[in-house]
């Protein structure tokens, strides 16, 4: 690391940590290095994890917690899902909650030797949920608190670090100037590091400055630096010297940048963000790319933003705090506004173009065009954007935040509702459902009635597709209503198709094809083709369901025709796999495998977990269908296993279920019983009585299978109890068998 010096002491203190630790095999080892902000914390982390990443050949895990950032701190669900993403987990298969998520991260390190940076740390809370479970793995912690609660209950080791030592930090200067200023005297670069109060991050930047002139007295400069810490104790009340001693390292350094790079210096303190690139630069600043890039570059250089990598930039949090200082000091209200707002709409606008590379066919808001964009933008394709996603995922959330703070209601909702789509599409439950909160209590604060149907919407499909069935329709229903209000029917098509597909997750067949028939009634009136191919493919699931194949089969030929000339390639998929359910029930066996093949090439081309998870089950049940259980035994365990780690509970129990009929079709009747009792489980939590009567039907026969009868009829008991309220045919038939295998007779 350039500019670290020795720290010796603080090196071999951890050596022998580590030494003492790997001699321990039973816990995994627990390091806080704790000291005063600026201090070197991090860099010694970083430079330490560098010497010994021999002694951990499975990897490195980093993340800066910015638990003293001006800005909100990283969660742990956050810090969760970047570590999970590092050990190869795509986003979507990240469950939603915390404990979900930790308890899949303790199962990946399991077994591994890694080291894990856990930087600027503020609080036990933000640590815990990171910790491995097991030995093996290192993990080191900073922060400017002293971590009792680590030290007591999880016996973590803390490494104080002070000061660096006056020779030290002479040192660090020296080799930051090099060979510009040779003849330097050493009393004077005593009182500069005197000055910086040998705090590492001050050296550096006041070093930086005297290395760019080198012509310059060096008494000069520290006359300088010395005036600027008498004008900062004048203006400042307290009693903390070192961070004093920054602040007035920061401003002295400010003040010898040009216009251009002190306006952006001060400027990137309203990004909300933990970290950004040369082309969000640009759009908060109003200038092109490349002179962004450039004034980047300089701020780098004098150390007063940090590159962690290519195209990333960041700032230290107490930088970050002093652009804040800065900007409300040299930037008019309207002026911070006109920055923000850039930004965010960037975002907005950036957001937009990559949800037309990933769902081309998708609707789209118009962004607003209050402002000139700087350059064009756009991608390539669906991976291009999908990478851009990933990486600006935490910078999305906060600038839906920061949209909502900054009393800009419009960019806060639209953002929520253009990133909605792409969270349905991934799964990524957490992000929509914060960005959904912040959405609709935006637009509800201005009035903005459309803004909140559009929210209330998205929070409805947030909720159905995470099993809180109820509640979705609760937030479909007030959507409904408000448009119906504003006399926005394609609006009112979208939510009606909402309300259905609701319904049909919880199988109440009847109601929910009255509303996707309300919904082709407007899409009809509309003369709106997407809306024709949505609703007419919910339709044949509804038909499919009600065992109507001829009515089911003519519907769905009619929604693959519109979605392949509309080009919406997602919804063909799932299209073809209610073709192949179709097929499969007309005994159609070899074309169903054909219909599922095509869907599966679609999932694999977009990169779509959840696709193939939820594909995966009819294509295993078709291969049931051909007598290839083995096959079809292979699917159903890895549709369980994606949707696992999809963190979707109800899909993977209707996998589990489906596993137990494969087993059972090869005989293996106790497995069979196994995978079945888990599915009722995990049914009957979540309150599903149509799955749950299923998966009870299967466990009675499994049980029977085995010779225990007596169970059997008991679980033919309650799958007949389940069916209550469901008359459609198939439920009629699984109630005469239940009737029948228990000796009960019809009521």
């Amino acid at each position: 690391m350039r500019g670290f010096v020795d720290r010796a002491d603080e090196l071999a203190r951890l050596d022998l940590m580590l030494s003492q630790d790997e001699a321990d095999a039973m816990v995994p080892a627990l390091c806080v290095i704790v000291g005063t902000a600026g201090v070197g914390k991090t860099s010694l982390a970083v430079h330490w994890a560098h010497r010994v990443h021999d002694r951990f050949p499975d990897g490195q895990l980093y993340v800066n917690l910015r638990g003293y950032d001006p800005g909100s701190p990283v969660t742990p669900e956050e810090a969760l899902d970047r570590f999970l993403r590092a050990l190869d987990l795509p986003s979507a298969a990240i469950p939603v909650d915390v404990e979900a998520s930790a308890a899949l991260y303790r199962s990946r390190l399991a077994g591994r030797r890694m080291l894990i940076v856990l930087d600027n740390a503020s609080s036990v809370g933000q640590v815990r949920p990171l910790l491995p479970g097991a030995a093996g793995c290192l993990v080191v912690v900073t922060s400017r608190n002293s971590m009792p609660g680590l030290v007591a209950r999880d016996g973590a080791r803390r490494l104080t670090l002070t000061m660096l030592p006056e020779p030290d930090a002479v040192s660090l200067i020296r080799r930051v100037v090099g060979d510009y200023r040779p003849a330097d005297d050493s009393a004077e670069l005593t009182e500069l590091a005197r000055l910086c109060a040998r705090l590492p991050l001050a050296l550096r930047i006041a070093a930086e400055r005297a290395a760019g002139r080198p012509s310059m007295p060096l008494r000069e400069l520290i006359r300088d630096l010395r005036d600027e810490s008498v004008l900062w104790d004048a203006l400042t009340a307290g009693d903390d010297d070192e961070a004093d001693a920054v602040r007035a390292v920061f401003a002295w350094s400010y003040r010898a940048l040009s216009a251009d790079a002190s306006r952006l210096s001060r400027l990137l303190g309203l990004h909300p963000g933990p970290e950004f690139g040369a082309a969000a630069t640009a759009a908060l600043a109003g200038l092109p790319v490349g002179v962004a890039r450039r004034l980047l570059d300089h701020l780098v250089g004098v150390h007063l933003v940090e590159q962690p990598s290519t195209d990333r930039y960041q700032l230290h949090d107490l930088l970050r705090a002093y652009a804040i200082d800065q900007v409300r000091q040299h930037e008019d209200a309207a002026a911070i506004g006109a920055a923000l707002r850039r930004l965010l709409l960037w975002y907005l606008r950036m957001a937009d173009a990559a949800l037309t590379a990933i769902m081309p066919a998708a609707w789209r808001f118009p962004v607003p065009a209050d402002t000139e964009e700087a350059e064009p933008h756009g991608f390539s394709g669906y991976r291009e954007a999908m990478r851009w996603f990933e990486r600006e995922r935490a910078n999305l959330v906060a600038a839906t935040r920061a949209g909502a703070e900054a009393a800009m209601p419009d960019i806060a909702w639209r953002l929520h509702a253009t990133l909605s789509r792409i969270y349905a599409n991934r799964n990524q439950f957490d992000d929509w459902r914060v960005t959904g909160t912040i959405a609709l209590n935006a637009a509800r604060h201005v009035a903005d009635r459309a803004g909140e149907a559009e929210v209330l919407e998205s929070l409805g499909k947030l909720h159905t597709q995470s099993r809180d069935v109820a509640q979705g329709i609760t937030y479909h229903q007030a959507a409904l209503a408000i448009r119906a209000d504003l006399g926005d029917r394609a609006g009112e098509a979208s939510s009606l198709n909402g309300i259905g597909l609701a319904l049909l997750r919880d199988h109440k067949l009847v109601e929910a094809q009255s509303y996707f028939a309300r919904t082709l009634a407007l899409a009809s009136t509309l003369d709106d083709r997407g809306w024709e191919a949505i609703a007419t493919n919910n339709l044949a699931n509804v038909s499919a369901e009600l065992g109507r194949l001829e009515e089911a089969e003519q519907r769905i030929a009619r929604a693959l025709s519109l979605y392949r000339e509309l080009g919406d390639r997602g919804r063909e998929g799932e299209a073809l796999r209610c073709a192949s359910r179709i097929q499969r029930d007309s005994g159609r066996f070899l074309e169903a495998a054909q219909s599922m093949e095509t869907a599966l090439s679609i999932a694999h081309d977009f990169d779509n977990m959840p696709w193939e998870a939820w594909w995966l089950i009819e294509f295993g049940r078709v291969q049931m269908a051909l007598e290839e259980f083995d096959h079809a035994l292979e699917s159903f365990n890895r549709a369980a296993a994606l949707h696992r780690r999809l963190g979707d509970r109800s899909r993977e129990a209707e996998a589990w279920n489906a596993t137990g009929e494969a087993y059972r079709a090869l005989g293996r009747y106790q497995e069979a019983v196994e995978f079945h009792r888990r599915s009722v489980d995990v049914h009957q939590r979540l309150g599903e009585q149509w799955q749950l009567a299923l998966a009870l039907g299967n466990l009675a026969s499994a049980l029977a299978d085995t010779g225990a009868v007596t169970e059997a009829n008991n679980c033919w008991g309650r799958a007949e109890r389940s069916l209550e309220g469901f008359e459609d045919a198939a439920a009629s038939r699984l109630r005469a068998r239940a009737r029948a295998a228990s000796g009960t007779s019809d009521r």
